[in-house]
């Protein structure tokens, strides 16, 4: 989903499922279910709330245009994306990208010791617009660096974790545990709805 965080006063909103992704052929399950277990992660996580702009629009969804329509919404809040660095790396092919920029501010997560070519296009973006470096996602470390409302990057260095989506949903598919990739909210909800498994698996048994 899309990862938008609004901070105003310590309150973190909102979590969005992209309903047609241009970057993507198509999801997995349907809004409807992805709505709902944002929603449930967004209450297992009383500081995140559900927005369902993206989930609601009937066209495909780009980043600079979510964010004008909170912007208009929201005019109160200073706006976060997170992404990560590999994300970050490609943004020159996302549709109007230089307007992230006079919308919000970027967090961009890298892995430990992971570093830019000097070389990279993306590199002049991030020396121009980069902040100090943080060490963990925290209100008030992000808060106390910011002069302005919109513009500033800033890289935080997250701990790697060993899963993948893709490899998430091939072992659901196949039955298998997935436990500690999934909060628990999540895993009762695909279980019981029957998601990311094979269609004679999810097909009602015949008598």
């Amino acid at each position: 989903p899309l990862a938008i965080c609004a901070l105003n006063r310590g309150t973190t909103e909102p979590d969005e499922p992209n309903h047609i992704p241009p970057h993507k052929n198509g999801t997995h399950v349907s809004t409807d279910d992805r709505l709902a277990m944002a929603q449930a992660v967004c209450e297992a996580f009383p500081p995140l709330k559900l927005c369902a702009i993206e989930a609601l629009r009937e066209s495909p969804s780009y980043t600079v245009t979510t964010l004008k329509e909170l912007k208009q919404q929201y005019p109160q809040h200073e706006f976060y994306f997170l992404m990560g660095m590999d994300s970050f790396l490609g943004l020159q092919s996302w549709y109007q990208w230089q307007g992230l920029f006079e919308l919000c501010h970027l967090v961009v997560c890298q892995r430990p010791g992971s570093n830019m070519s000097a070389e990279h296009p993306m590199h002049a973006v991030l020396a121009k617009h980069e902040s100090a470096p943080i060490t963990t996602i925290e209100t008030g470390s992000i808060e106390t660096s910011i002069a302005t409302n919109t513009g500033r990057i800033f890289r935080v260095s997250i701990t790697e974790q060993p899963f993948s989506s893709t490899q998430v949903r091939a072992d659901l598919y196949q039955g298998l545990t997935t436990k500690d990739a999934l909060p628990v909210c999540i895993q009762l909800y695909i279980k019981q709805h029957q998601l990311y498994v094979p269609k004679a698996r999810n097909s009602p048994q015949k008598s």
